[in-house]
C-alpha cells in the first residue's frame, strides 16, 4: 500500500468518524416539502376535565402550535364516534371502563363514552392554532370497529385513505404529536412504518394515558417497527 492510498484511507476515517459522531449527536431534522406533522386527536374530550381526560393533555398544545410553524405539510385526526360505539364499556352492560374485551377483530379496551360526533367533546382544542392544516381525518366512525390509527382500522383492514393522500403528494416522512402516546400517537406511528414511511414521535409534544403498564410497551412496540423518538428539540423550526 503506498503512502497515497494510506492516506486515502486515513480521510475517509476521519470522515466516517465525523459522520457517526454527527448522528450519534442527533443532527437537527429540518422539515421539509416531503416531510408531514400528523396532529393526533387534541379533542376536548381528551382534555382535563373530559370524559377521557389524558394526565396533562393541555400541557402539549403551544408546543404542537409552535412545531407545526415549522411544517408545510399538516394533517389533524380526530376521534369521531357514533353513539353506542363497541369501545365504549357503556355498550357492553356489566362491563367497566378500561376493562378488555374480545372482539372479532381482536382485544378491545373498553373506554367511557368520549368524541361522539358533533359534540363539544369531539371538537378539537380550540387552543389548536394551525390554519394551514390541509386535512382532518375523522375516525372510529364505524360503529363496529374501533380506530387508533390514522391510517389503518382496528382490524388491521380498513384504510382510512390517509397514506394514499400522502403518497399521492410525495410526502415520505411522517412526525406524530398529540393523544395519547400510548394508544392513537403509537397505533398511528406504527402503521405509518408498515405502509412504508419514515416516521417520528415527538415524545414531549404527546402525552399518554398509561394503563396496566400500555407507555412502556408501546414504546417497545414503536422502536421494534422502526419509529424513532425525538423531542422538539431535535427539530431545526
Amino acid at each position: 500500500m503506498n503512502s497515497f492510498t494510506r492516506r486515502g484511507l486515513l480521510l475517509a476515517g476521519v470522515a466516517m468518524g465525523v459522520a457517526t459522531r454527527g448522528a450519534r449527536a442527533g443532527l437537527a431534522l429540518k422539515p421539509g416539502a416531503r416531510d408531514a406533522l400528523i396532529v393526533v386527536d387534541v379533542q376536548n374530550c381528551f382534555m382535563p376535565g373530559g370524559s377521557l381526560a389524558v394526565s396533562k393533555g393541555d400541557e402539549i398544545v403551544p408546543l404542537i402550535n409552535r412545531i407545526a410553524k415549522g411544517f408545510q405539510n399538516v394533517v389533524l385526526t380526530q376521534d369521531w364516534h357514533t353513539p353506542g360505539h363497541v369501545s365504549f364499556a357503556s355498550a357492553h352492560p356489566g362491563k367497566k371502563p378500561f376493562e378488555t374485551i374480545k372482539l372479532e377483530y381482536g382485544n378491545q379496551v373498553l373506554w367511557p363514552d368520549h368524541c361522539v360526533q358533533g359534540t363539544d367533546g369531539a371538537a378539537i382544542d380550540k387552543g389548536i392554532d394551525i390554519p394551514h392544516a390541509e386535512l382532518i381525518i375523522r375516525k372510529g366512525y364505524h360503529p363496529q370497529v374501533d380506530s387508533y390509527s390514522a391510517f389503518i382500522e382496528a382490524d388491521q383492514h380498513t384504510r382510512t385513505g390517509l397514506d394514499g393522500y400522502l403518497k399521492g403528494r410525495g410526502i415520505r416522512t411522517v412526525y406524530v404529536v398529540g393523544l395519547a402516546t400510548d394508544f392513537c400517537v403509537a397505533w398511528t406511528a406504527t402503521d405509518a412504518r408498515k405502509l412504508d414511511f419514515d416516521a417520528y414521535v415527538i415524545e414531549d409534544a404527546c402525552r399518554g394515558i398509561d394503563t396496566h403498564g400500555s407507555l412502556a410497551a408501546a414504546w417497545k412496540s414503536m422502536a421494534k417497527a422502526g419509529v424513532r423518538r425525538i423531542q422538539s428539540s431535535d427539530l431545526a423550526i
